[in-house]
């Protein structure tokens, strides 16, 4: 059943992998020896790395195994009209219609394992961590996963399932072989996130970290206005890495915003109160959960790309 599982996941056009759930405490581990450890930033594990949950749900309380399946997705490239220029900007994979890319992944699973009587349900787990333990990705030296095929340019959802597991593809953690000699990203990245002395990524100074902030929140002094790059996260590190060569023309085009649009979004004008056709284009583009970081975010863009040639 399991390479039955892994089989029909992939004629759907997802990847996925199987580990037993007796790994939850690997990757429990994963994320707290580092932290006590001090390897994380305080703030950056308080804000990104309290919130897994490594205990089997309630409603599945059987569960046996632990299914992580990569999803791919595109970049979606928004265009904004602003001081008489249309403006291209991007956001990348996983931000937009993440919950419908979730469920659709749940959807194919209990599919599949219905007629063998099996179950799945959701997991609060660290994905990217998963991915790489049991075989399904391996890190870059920026601390994000690739999958050959995929790149980068994937989402996971990560679940529980009753499914028996006695065997899996456990392993240790690992960088790929091409990050040894290749310091592309290192070098690309505005921030100095990424170093030479340690592999885990010196988070708190990730464009990601601040940019995915609450509104209010400004960005802090020492960060660049060269740095932002992307509506929201950033794409620096993997568009300079050669493992995406071949991915990096995958866009798609997302909605394109009126000078007056622009206006509105940059003023943070409440969805309820913006013109319905508006309010329609951030819908049909999931960009209303955005909608607290756009002024802030679209602010800084929009400055930077009016001192550069476009």
């Amino acid at each position: 059943m399991k390479a039955g599982l892994l089989g029909q996941l992939q004629e759907r056009g997802y990847r996925g992998r199987i580990a037993s759930i007796q790994r939850l405490h690997d990757l429990e581990g994963g994320i707290k020896i580092p932290y006590k450890d001090s390897l994380f930033d305080q703030a950056f594990y308080q804000e990104r790395l309290t919130g897994f949950d490594f205990s089997p749900p309630e409603n599945l309380p059987q569960a046996r195994s632990l299914i992580v399946v990569a999803i791919k997705q595109p970049q979606i490239r928004f265009t904004f009209n602003w001081n008489g220029k249309q403006i291209p900007i991007i956001v990348p994979p996983t931000y937009l219609c993440w919950q419908e890319t979730d469920k659709r992944a749940e959807l194919a699973l209990v599919e599949i394992l219905a007629s063998e009587g099996y179950r799945v349900a959701q997991a609060a787990l660290p994905k990217k961590l998963l991915a790489v333990r049991s075989g399904l990705a391996v890190y870059g030296r920026n601390n994000i996963t690739y999958i050959d095929g995929l790149g980068s340019f994937y989402r996971l959802a990560a679940f529980y399932s009753d499914l028996p597991c006695d065997r899996d593809d456990w392993q240790e953690p690992k960088m790929m072989e091409r990050c040894k000699t290749c310091l592309a990203c290192l070098q690309k990245c505005p921030t100095g996130a990424i170093t030479r002395e340690r592999f885990l990524l010196h988070a708190e100074r990730c464009i990601v970290f601040h940019n995915e902030k609450p509104g209010h929140v400004p960005f802090p002094t020492w960060l660049p206005l060269s740095a932002h790059n992307c509506l929201v996260g950033c794409l620096d590190c993997q568009r300079i890495c050669p493992e995406n060569r071949d991915f990096l023309a995958w866009m798609e085009q997302g909605a394109a915003f009126s000078s007056q649009e622009t206006a509105l979004l940059l003023d943070g004008v409440p969805l309820d109160e913006l013109p319905s056709t508006t309010a329609r284009k951030l819908k049909r583009w999931d960009l209303v959960d955005l909608l607290d970081i756009l002024p802030r975010n679209l602010a800084v863009l929009l400055k930077g790309k009016s001192t550069t040639k476009l």
